[in-house]
This record gives C-alpha cells, sequence and structure tokens, in this order.
C-alpha cells in the first residue's frame, strides 16, 4: 500500500526510543524526511543512523526539553529550517511518575500539565498556520488507553491526557475542511521502557518480579500478551499518509482489545 509519504516532512518528538520510534520507523520505512526530538542527544544520533538505514532521506536531531515552552519554539523553529516545513507532528512525551488518584501532589500536576498540555499545545499552534495554508497536515497524539479507560496506578496521567483530549477533539474540527488531520493513537500495554517501570514499581509494592508484572498485565489484555512497538508504529504511519485523509478527531487504539468500551 502507498501511505504518500515519500518526501513528507515529520517532526518526532521523543523519537529516539520507546513509542515515539516505532512510529519514526514506519515514516522512515516509508521514506519520510525526519526530525526527531529528546534529551539524549547520544541515543537519538544512533536512531538517526537507523532511521536512515530504513529509508529516511534524511535525518535531523534536535535536542529539546518538553518542559519548556520556549525550547518547543527553538525545536519547532529547527524543524522547519531542516526540512523546509513540517506536513507531520507526532506529540509525544515521557509519562509522569506512578500514583493513585490519592496520592496526586499539587505540584506533580503543575510539572506535569506543561509536559503533557500546555508544550504540545503551544508548538502545534507555531506549526499548524502553515500547515493549513498548504492544505495537508498530520497531528498523532502518543496517548495512553487510560484515557477511555483508566488505570488505576496511573492517575497523573489519565488526569492531564484528557485535557489533550479534550482540546484535540475541539481543535480537529476547525482545522478538518483545511486538509489537517488530528488523532490519537493510544497504545495498552506496549513492551517499551515505560511498561518496564511502571511494572517495577508494582513489583515492588507486591513482592514479584518486573518480569512476573509484565506477564500479568499481558494476561489481563484479550491477545493475551503485552504488544510489541512494531505492532504500534505502522498505524501512525497510516494516519499521516494521505490514507488517513478523512480520519480525525478521533482515537485510535492499538492495545489488543484491553479497552472493552464499544465508543
Amino acid at each position: 500500500m502507498d501511505l504518500g509519504l515519500k518526501g513528507k516532512r515529520a517532526l518526532v518528538m521523543g523519537g529516539a526510543k520507546g513509542l515515539g520510534r516505532s512510529i519514526a520507523d514506519a515514516l522512515a520505512a516509508e521514506g519520510t524526511v525526519l526530525t526527531i526530538s529528546g534529551r539524549d542527544v547520544a541515543a537519538m544520533d544512533k536512531a538517526a543512523a537507523d532511521l536512515k538505514a530504513l529509508g529516511a532521506p534524511a535525518v535531523t536531531v534536535v535536542q529539546a526539553d518538553v518542559s519548556s515552552g520556549e525550547e518547543m519554539d527553538k525545536l519547532a523553529d529547527a524543524a522547519v529550517k531542516a526540512m523546509g516545513g513540517v506536513d507531520i507532528l507526532v506529540l509525544n512525551h515521557g509519562g509522569p511518575p506512578v500514583c493513585t488518584a490519592s496520592e496526586m501532589k499539587e505540584a506533580d500536576l503543575t510539572k506535569w500539565f506543561q509536559n503533557i498540555v500546555v508544550s504540545p499545545i503551544r508548538i502545534t499552534m507555531k506549526l499548524m498556520p502553515a500547515m493549513r495554508a498548504q492544505k495537508y497536515g498530520r497531528v498523532i497524539v502518543v496517548g495512553s488507553s487510560g484515557m477511555q479507560h483508566p488505570i488505576p496506578t496511573l492517575a497523573l496521567s489519565n488526569t492531564l491526557r484528557a485535557s489533550i483530549w479534550a482540546w484535540l477533539k475541539t481543535l480537529a474540527a476547525e482545522v478538518a475542511a483545511d486538509g489537517v488531520t488530528m488523532n490519537i493513537l493510544a497504545p495498552g500495554s506496549i513492551r517499551t521502557d515505560r511498561i518496564t517501570q511502571t511494572a517495577a514499581v508494582r513489583a515492588e509494592k507486591a513482592g514479584t518480579t518486573v518480569d512476573e508484572e509484565i506477564a500479568k498485565a499481558g494476561k489481563e489484555v484479550p491477545a493475551g500478551r503485552v504488544g510489541e512497538p512494531k505492532e504500534y508504529g505502522p498505524m501512525g504511519a497510516f494516519l499521516a499518509g494521505t490514507t488517513g485523509a478523512y480520519i480525525t478527531g478521533t482515537m485510535v487504539r492499538v492495545d489488543g482489545g484491553r479497552v472493552r468500551s464499544m465508543l
């Protein structure tokens, strides 16, 4: 299937590893020009070499911290300078610490509101006018199944991701007629550093091992296992391409059937 991505320009935040990397891999294989961002330059440099080997014509690395609005401005400017523009924006960031709703602290809410809500909105609105003017744009949020099925130990994530979901749903309707789509790609339990970290917290409390907790998470999924990153990214490429032109304002789940809701 031709996704219409050859020569398109994508900015993938957190594109060196995890779910961001899985989307970057899929885009690279389709011939997309890439800019990836993150804090670990060494990891990004290695990822850039791998992405070029997969088929990306060019890969630019930009060090940027999502906790800073000013750095989001610089990231957007750097991507536009390197690629001549941005057609596809993948909003991605690290997740907040594990906690229940009763354990949430105001300081954590404030800190992570910047990372999960303010910075993604800021960089999107900086790049959105050009997308609308060229009549092509794709904004993909790396979300969480907790946005529809709250995860008890990820209360901070549940709470703040609901805000970005509401913003995306609202803005998607405003820009759809200009050829810009906005969607959330929500993973379930995917084998990344994040699932290992949360499993470690559960293991410490339960007196089990990380592997046991990951296996337990897999058993809670109808598919009977946790997912692999390579099973997540291709859907991001589909949404980013011409194939995703009539899909907007929605959440696409890659979760092995974990969320049982019909909506």
